[in-house]
């Protein structure tokens, strides 16, 4: 079993339930570092969230945000972030569900949408039932996707996902898409494991998730990547 590079979600992955980081995936993945194995970070998140997560964790492999949206990596693209879809369908969304949410877009819109390049995400706060009531009608609907982290919802363009912009980051740098370890808790991780040849959930993650998996954590967070990094990966 060769494991060129290990590919991990942050929220729920690594993090707990409240978004702890855990001790025992930063030492598990600092271990993997060492014996030569990067790390990329592939999160929902907006990307200087994911920078600084990279940087305090030891990880060298770069990072996939966004739900795919964005990429990143030191020494590559004149050390600029890199989008890698248009904003125009996720923007006519916005704007279509502040008029058809009113106040209660501001509710519960995230307070880092500004930040965001490519995507709007919503606190779960807001159902997904009720996101998607205010979007039936959008003249733009199949361009998107909703995706739900556990801890947010997503309204992001169909035509990037985690999946798609990981082969994209893992090409540019010449790793086999068969010999990355990806590891994940949600389901908008099932599109980067999919494309994964070692496809691991933790064992806090979605049924549907599991069902997917080479191999289920016995142990939970980021226990459960600590827990796959040293079966698979040392």
């Amino acid at each position: 079993m060769t494991i060129e590079a290990i590919a991990v979600d942050i929220d729920g992955t690594i993090t707990d339930d409240t978004r702890k980081i855990c001790i025992s995936a930063i030492e598990a993945l600092r271990k993997a570092e060492d014996a030569g194995i990067p790390t990329i970070i592939v999160t929902g998140n907006v990307v200087n969230y994911a920078y600084a997560a990279e940087v305090l964790i030891g990880c060298s492999g770069g990072i996939v945000c966004e739900n795919g949206g964005v990429v990143f990596k030191e020494g590559e693209n004149n050390n600029a972030v890199e989008t890698l879809v248009e904003r125009d369908f996720v923007t006519s969304a916005e704007a279509h569900l502040k008029e058809k949410l009113g106040k209660k877009f501001d509710v519960h819109a995230s307070h880092d949408n500004m930040y965001r390049l490519t995507e709007t995400v919503f606190y779960k706060t807001l159902s997904r039932d009720e996101l998607e009531e205010a979007l039936k009608d959008f003249k733009y609907l199949d361009e998107l996707e909703i995706y739900d982290s556990g801890f947010a919802l997503h309204v992001t363009d169909k035509r990037v996902n985690k999946g798609t912009s990981l082969r994209y980051l893992c090409e540019r740098n010449g790793i086999n898409m068969e010999n990355i370890m990806a590891i994940g808790d949600s389901e908008n991780d099932e599109d980067f494991l999919k494309e994964a040849g070692y496809k691991i959930a933790v064992g806090n993650a979605e049924d549907k998730l599991k069902q997917i998996s080479t191999y289920t954590c016995e142990k939970m967070y980021g226990d459960g990547v600590a827990e796959a990094i040293e079966k698979f990966a040392l």
